[in-house]
């Protein structure tokens, strides 16, 4: 399986796409600049609009980041102090951190072992007369299971907020990520399926309160300028990152069906071996933000591969309970045993649209020389 042409595989290529967008991104930025419409300008209006049709929803709105778009989304349900939001133990701690701004609490559940996602059987044991939103991670780009979460919210009035920052275009039976909650956030960072050349986020919604309530947060609290009705904040989408997401959102459907061919590609060749692969449920088209499989030998793997010119990644190493920007919650070793174990077994290996089927062959050659497969 060795392929003596490719000595390297970087973890994530932005080069490689930008050679291929280059002279529409290029003219995009020089238009930007050559308009000086540089916040809240056309870019971004038609970024917007363009972002809510590939969702799938009625309203997008442009903010400067996804911990940004969870924060906002927060204010606009008016959470805040004394209130708990439902999150998945297992995730990025920029889901904490939007619910933690506001002053309401993050209540952690365990993810299914098979999907990483929120395990939905254990949600209701952690409603309390505190509980306002459950908030899902479509985590490594694979949605959770929206129909019992959303069942469940009915049940006890609660609102459902999508965390889609790793879940552009995947779909839950057929409906986008972003477009089943009451509002839906989104990372631009760059790294992610539809990224940015820096910072930016955006949020989804099918409600025009809510959709009113974020413009104004975003931008000072202003209803028209110098019109400021309440606090708000300076959380905009500028345009020139607009303008770069438009070109992008032009090919996010392509490079996401060939992330599943390298996902799928994977998956093949690693079948029947010691590592553990993903699972995709009947429910999910997941766009495969991350693959990520598991070993027990994790850091040494790592080593190995780094030696082959391999780069790989931990998405999280740490869980949020166990961070220290989190000891006032009081949790210890052990409360989530899961997640934990997980933590410590995961890998994250190379997936961008631009690797080659030789590429994946040169990952897996590593992992099974490690294992002597």
């Amino acid at each position: 399986m060795a392929n003596t042409e490719i000595n390297k595989v970087s973890f994530v290529d932005l080069a490689a796409q930008y050679q291929t967008i280059k002279t529409e991104v290029d003219a995009a930025i020089a238009s930007v600049i050559q308009n000086t419409a540089f916040i809240l300008g056309p870019e971004v209006r038609k970024f917007e609009e363009e972002f809510a049709q590939f969702c799938e929803t009625k309203y997008a709105v442009g903010v400067d980041s996804g911990t940004s778009a969870i924060e906002l989304i927060m204010r606009a349900l008016e959470i805040g102090p004394g209130d708990e939001v439902i999150i998945p133990a297992n995730t990025f701690i920029a889901t904490a951190l939007g619910v933690s701004f506001t002053g309401a609490k993050p209540v952690f559940v365990e993810p299914e072992a098979k999907t990483y996602n929120i395990d939905v059987t254990r949600i209701e044991a952690a409603i309390t007369p505190r509980t306002k939103a459950i908030m899902p991670v479509h985590l490594y780009g694979q949605t959770a299971d929206m129909d019992p979460i959303l069942d469940i919210a009915k049940k006890h009035g609660l609102f459902v907020v999508e965390d889609a920052c790793q879940a552009h275009g995947a779909r839950y039976k057929g409906k986008r990520a972003g477009s089943m909650g009451i509002a839906s956030a989104f990372s631009f960072y760059p790294g992610k399926n539809l990224g940015a050349y820096g910072d930016g986020g955006g949020i989804t919604t099918n409600d025009e309160k809510i959709l009113a309530k974020l413009h104004r947060l975003r931008d000072y609290g202003q209803s028209e300028k110098y019109h400021h009705d309440e606090l708000g904040y300076n959380r905009r989408l500028d345009s020139m990152q607009a303008a770069i997401l438009r070109v992008k959102l032009r090919y996010i459907d392509s490079w996401n069906q060939a992330r599943r061919d390298h996902a799928d590609y994977y998956s093949k060749l690693l079948s029947g071996t010691k590592y553990v692969t993903p699972i995709v449920p009947a429910y999910a088209e997941p766009i495969w933000h991350l693959y990520v499989i598991q070993t027990e030998q994790r850091d040494m793997l790592m080593k190995f591969l780094s030696g082959m010119g391999i780069y790989t990644g931990i998405h999280y190493p740490i869980p949020i309970h166990l961070q220290g920007a989190y000891k006032d919650l009081g949790y210890k070793t052990g409360d989530f045993p899961l997640t934990e174990t997980q933590s410590q077994k995961i890998v994250s290996l190379p997936m961008f649209a631009e690797l080659s089927d030789e590429m994946v062959k040169y990952v897996v050659d590593g992992l099974l020389k490690f294992t002597g497969s």
